[in-house]
């Protein structure tokens, strides 16, 4: 196999976030349902991904989550799966890492593994990734 490495962007199309639970003035469970859409080395429009977040404080917290992409990558045609986990801090920056889920890869994307990363700034729709891969 031989690792590719390529770069992209996406774009939060739609982001709906509920509490589930909250113990008073401290931590919050919460749980938001995210729609991206991927350019670039990856092209997806509409994914589906889904985050458990937990808030430590209002602004600051980890997520993890999953998020089928369905669309190409670097010219062949599939779905992933890909695994997700993130910090924020006080100025809302959301830092994360993410691997493919083994397995998951159908189509031309079949036996696909492969991680990256990316970092969401506030106040800019769109996040630019970092994605190495093996196929």
């Amino acid at each position: 196999m031989t690792t590719h490495t390529t770069t992209g962007s996406f774009t939060f199309a739609h982001w709906e976030e509920t509490t589930v639970e909250q113990a008073g003035d401290g931590p919050k469970l919460a749980h938001a349902t995210v729609t991206n859409t991927f350019s670039g080395a990856i092209e997806a429009a509409d994914t589906s991904c889904e985050y458990a977040i937990t808030y430590v404080t209002a602004k600051t917290g980890v997520c993890c989550g999953y998020e089928l992409l369905t669309g190409t990558l670097d010219g062949r045609t599939g779905s992933f799966v890909v695994e997700q986990h993130g910090t924020f801090g006080e100025d809302g920056t959301v830092r994360c890492s993410f691997e493919v889920v083994p397995g998951s890869g159908t189509g031309e994307l079949a036996g696909l593994t492969g991680s990256g990363t990316f970092v969401a700034v506030p106040g800019e729709q769109t996040v630019p990734y970092t994605f190495g891969y093996d196929l």
